[in-house]
């Protein structure tokens, strides 16, 4: 258990905002800079804080691996997470509100000899490392699937473990996007892998609703108040604590 978020005793949407009539459960998972579980702190931490001042509502807020948050979204167990993108069999038991877009890149040792995707593809010998239950960009979810028909994949419940994989060349590649920056920076991941992009359109990502447990009138208040965040900024001073303005503002202007 992460912690209880306590919203605000004034919540700025008290007639119109969403029911605060029983607690609601939401859930992060421990990836770079959405969330890290050694340091307690990271944008969504910092979107459910403003999720809980803004609606007076309580949040009781767990820690727990993205493959199993989309199992109990899907059950109606946990009513909320964040950072989550969608897909056709995902609709059918989540929504979204969007809050920003990002790119996804291949992160590829150098040893491995290989200077385009398709040639990493076409290597047999070469395994990619995935987080489980994750899903990117067209592009990547193409060669993913590809590679698992093949079995090259190599599956974790968490970024920290694929990049000890990756250094340890127990995988050659991973798929990473903006929130691994931290690790991307260090001495030693720069000597030892390039990056390669997949050329595909920013995607989109946001809080995810259960629609077990939210009835549709529900999500549209809390999709509002998403909403509001971005209207009013919240959103990209959220993600000016994390990245360079520019960079910022670029994820918070959805495509």
């Amino acid at each position: 258990m992460v912690g209880l978020l306590l919203g605000a005793l004034a919540p700025a949407h008290a007639t119109s905002g969403p029911d605060c009539s029983r607690p609601f459960s939401l859930a992060l998972h421990d990836h770079g800079l959405l969330y890290s579980a050694e340091t307690g702190s990271g944008i969504d931490k910092d979107i459910a804080d403003e999720m809980a001042r803004r609606s007076g509502c309580k949040f009781f807020v767990s820690l727990l691996p993205r493959a199993r948050i989309w199992q109990l979204i899907e059950s109606g167990a946990l009513d909320f997470s964040l950072s989550g993108i969608s897909n056709a069999q995902r609709e059918k038991f989540a929504s979204f509100a969007w809050c920003f877009s990002n790119r996804y890149q291949l992160l590829l040792r150098r040893d491995s000899q290989v200077q385009k995707i398709e040639d990493f593809e076409r290597q047999r010998g070469l395994k990619l490392g995935v987080i489980r239950s994750f899903r990117y960009s067209e592009s990547a979810n193409r060669l993913v699937d590809k590679l698992a028909e093949q079995q090259r994949l190599v599956q974790s419940s968490g970024l920290s473990a694929l990049f000890d994989a990756l250094s340890a060349g127990q995988i050659q590649a991973m798929i990473i996007e903006p929130f691994d920056l931290p690790t991307l920076q260090s001495a030693r991941i720069r000597e030892l892998a390039q990056v390669l992009d997949f050329g595909d359109a920013p995607v989109p990502h946001g809080l995810i609703m259960s629609r077990a447990s939210l009835s549709d009138a529900e999500q549209a208040r809390w999709r509002e108040l998403i909403e509001g965040m971005r209207r009013d900024g919240s959103l990209l001073r959220i993600f000016e604590k994390y990245f360079r303005p520019e960079m910022a503002r670029a994820m918070v202007a959805l495509p």
